[in-house]
């Protein structure tokens, strides 16, 4: 078939592709890079978000974006967060956190009550909420499960997001997390003159009185693998350091133990399409939108404040310093005004005049709800947040408006539900160790509640439906009434209540009180005849 195609190339004149061209493509940010920026939308300051954008936009887009162009030097443009980011990532946090029911082994009672108190003395439930929050922010983060006799009795449960940790896989397969660290170290060194600034060995040095400080950066290196725990130090120069340098470090020391796993446990949501083996933010792909979203924002603010009453002053009744006497410049913001020539016709008057422009409300209205949808599109329903963009304030249009909340917290429930039973299986070993035991397999469960469920009337509504067309049996229909809020034991009671009131069972006849009589009277006369 190949002399076939050649024939009709040549028939049409096709030139084919050249494969030997490479194209070059330039990424913006680094890994580290692109965590600070998301980052920074999750902080939410404009003055940050300002600075960073401006110092990134290395291409057109990037100084294209709104957070990155600079106004004219006479014009001051308020530029404006709305603070959506924050609000989406602790909302999903919240929402998933808050529905965790139990964490249970099934090792017993004693194994359970030991994980009770480690849960409770390193408060897993907050420790959980913040580790979602931050690999929602970073991509991916890790939890380091360390020992400290000084600060606790049990294993210590630290949970480092994403610019904090790399890993270290072979075949796909995990072989170590190394965890990083910062210090800064002031260093004191005497025989500086008062008052003198300067700088000394390279670094920068304050002179005070008789000496000068100065300050170091370190790095801890922390590298956890298979039965092992390694500690490097590093200066601001990358070279290894003694870990004597930093008073936190000195008392570390390479550890050994027996068991084939890992004190630590990575945990990510998304994958990353850039860099392999990394996680992706949630706010990735939706840095433009935020953009935009500010943008729009921004100018209806800017725009509410030019539309305020304009004031056409003749040049003889401008306004002058009580001071000076000199004429006074217009405020943007407070005391707006236009000035007009002198008016000098005979019979005209200078008069001041008030004219306030026509602010178009509904146009930026209806941006700002497209911009948002295009920011939570395929992450959160606006009414998860509590906004109504169409008005629909019935309950089963808002249970359908929550559908993109339950996709999203449903895949932060399937990743969780294997992570914190590794994460309580690594702890338990941890502790054996600790113990000088040997190191238990053990097996947890986790339970998490239902979100954004129906109300009780429409569940009374549907399953009474059911029961009556005989397509649900009488337990079944209790279970989903009552759900998790009830045993299994006040279940099966209410379901032999109802079922002696409907007449499907027989219950035993109560006993009247002449009857009662008769019965205690026969049994005395049987007693009598009998003597």
């Amino acid at each position: 078939m190949g002399w076939i195609r050649n024939i009709i190339m040549k028939l049409l004149k096709i030139e084919p592709a050249e494969d030997t061209r490479a194209i070059v493509i330039k990424e913006p940010l680094s890994h580290a890079a692109n965590v600070l920026k998301n980052r920074l939308w999750y902080r939410g300051d404009p003055s940050e978000l300002d600075q960073f954008f401006k110092q990134v936009g290395i291409d057109q887009v990037a100084r294209a974006r709104f957070w990155a162009a600079s106004p004219s030097a006479d014009l001051n443009i308020r530029k404006f967060h709305s603070g959506l980011p924050s609000l989406v990532v602790d909302r999903l946090a919240d929402i998933v956190i808050s529905d965790l029911d139990a964490i249970e082994l099934e090792a017993g009672e004693k194994v359970q009550a030991l994980w009770d108190e480690i849960s409770a003395d390193n408060k897993v439930p907050k420790l959980l909420g913040e580790a979602i929050a931050e690999t929602l922010i970073a991509g991916d983060g890790a939890f380091k499960i360390s020992l400290d006799p000084d600060i606790s009795l049990y294993p210590i449960i630290e949970f480092y997001s994403g610019e904090q940790v790399a890993y270290k896989r072979a075949r796909g397969r995990l072989q170590e997390v190394i965890f990083y660290t910062d210090y800064t170290v002031e260093v004191s060194k005497a025989g500086a003159v008062d008052g003198a600034f300067g700088v000394t060995d390279g670094f920068p040095n304050v002179l005070g009185s008789g000496g000068y400080a100065k300050t170091r950066e370190y790095r801890l290196e922390e590298t956890y693998g298979k039965g092992y725990v390694r500690y490097k130090l590093y200066n601001d120069k990358g070279k290894e350091v003694p870990l004597t340098e930093v008073a936190e470090t000195a008392t570390l020391v390479d550890v050994t133990f027996p068991g084939d796993f890992i004190m630590a446990l990575p945990m990510q949501f998304y994958g990353s399409p850039k860099w392999a083996g990394r996680g992706r933010s949630i706010l990735d792909t939706k840095s433009d939108s935020f953009d935009a979203l500010d943008e729009v924002i921004s100018q209806w603010i800017d725009a509410i404040r030019q539309g305020r009453v304009q004031k056409y002053i003749p040049e003889d009744l401008l306004p002058v310093d009580p001071r000076t006497g000199a004429k006074l410049k217009p405020n943007p913001f407070d005391n707006q005004f236009i000035r007009i020539n002198a008016v000098i016709a005979e019979k005209d008057k200078g008069i001041v005049e008030h004219i306030q422009p026509e602010i178009y409300y509904q146009a930026f209205v209806t941006s700002y709800a497209s911009t948002l949808d295009m920011c939570l599109q395929g992450v959160l329903s606006p009414s998860t947040l509590g906004i109504d963009l169409k008005k629909m304030d019935n309950a089963e249009a808002q249970r359908e408006k929550e559908k993109a909340t339950l996709y999203t917290r449903g895949k932060l429930i399937d990743v969780l539900n294997q992570v914190i039973p590794q994460l309580v299986d690594i702890v338990l070993k941890v502790y054996d160790t600790m113990k000088r035991q040997a190191a238990k397999d053990y097996v947890a469960s986790v339970t998490f509640g239902e979100y954004a469920a129906p109300d009780f009337g429409a569940v009374v509504e549907v399953v009474s439906k059911a029961k009556l067309t005989g397509i649900m049996s009488l337990e079944q229909a209790v279970d989903e009434l009552y759900g998790d809020r009830w045993t299994d034991e006040e279940k099966a009671e209410e379901v032999l209540r109802l079922k002696q009131e409907q007449g499907m069972i027989q219950a035993d006849e109560p006993k009247s009180g002449d009857d009662a009589d008769d019965g205690a009277a026969g049994g005395d006369d049987g007693g009598a005849g009998e003597q």
